[in-house]
This record gives structure tokens, sequence and C-alpha cells, in this order.
């Protein structure tokens, strides 16, 4: 038998990443990490990995309105296992508790230097010009 040598997360992975991204948030926002700089900070989830045997979930997250992400991302990891802890009664169904790690998003900066392309002079110019041919 083929194994599967395609690196796209299967329907389990994507629905086991989005109950724990919930539960992560969860805890986040209940404030049971006792740390000065994640209580005072907002904390955005925005999505989790999990790798194929489901044992390491990778959370890719936001801290708003801070512009040193590094130290919350290292506060987090230092935290991941108290946090894997508190997530036992919102993932009761999972054989084993996956680890934690936390990983800087960094996809709105990209759709923010994409949507400075889209408007940027050269592209403009050249939407203008093909409407005046389509005439």
């Amino acid at each position: 038998m083929a194994t599967k040598t395609s690196t796209a997360q299967s329907q389990r992975m994507l629905r086991v990443g989005e109950q724990v991204r919930a539960a992560i948030t969860q805890v986040l926002q209940r404030g049971e990490v006792r740390d000065d700089l994640l209580e005072k900070t907002v904390i955005s989830v925005s999505e989790v990995r999990m790798s194929t045997d489901l044992k390491v979930a990778t959370a890719f997250i936001t801290p708003l309105g801070v512009s040193d992400h590094e130290t919350v991302l290292t506060a987090l990891n230092r935290h991941a296992k108290f946090i894997r802890g508190r997530l036992g009664p919102h993932l009761r169904q999972m054989k084993f508790m996956p680890e934690i790690r936390f990983r800087d998003d960094t996809s709105f900066d990209n759709y923010k230097k994409i949507d400075e392309l889209l408007r940027s002079p050269e592209v403009m110019r050249d939407l203008t010009d093909g409407d005046t041919e389509e005439q």
C-alpha cells in the first residue's frame, strides 16, 4: 500500500487543531496563567497546526498592542506545560494531550505586503490601462 506523501492536513488534523485553538483561547482568556506580561497582553490565537500523530500542536499567536512579540512568545513557551495541563477538561476525547509550541503568526504582515503591492501606482496603472483597451 502506498503511503501518503501530501503535506496537506487531513480533516481530522484540522478538526483537532480547531478544538485545541479554542481550548488555548479559553485558558488565556480566563487568566489561568499567572504571568504579569501575559495577564496584561491581549493574545490572538489565529491557528493551531497539529502533527500527523496529533501529539504536537503548534499554535500561531499574535500579541495585540505589543511591539516586541518575542517576549510574549518566550513567556508562553515557558508556561506551555502548564497550559497543556489546563487543556485536559476541554479535550477529554483525545487519547494523548498534545505538546504545545507557540510561534509568531506572520501571516498578517504578509497580507499587508500584498495589499500594499496591489495598491501601488504600477499595479493601478496596469489596471486602468486594461479598462481603456476593452472599450
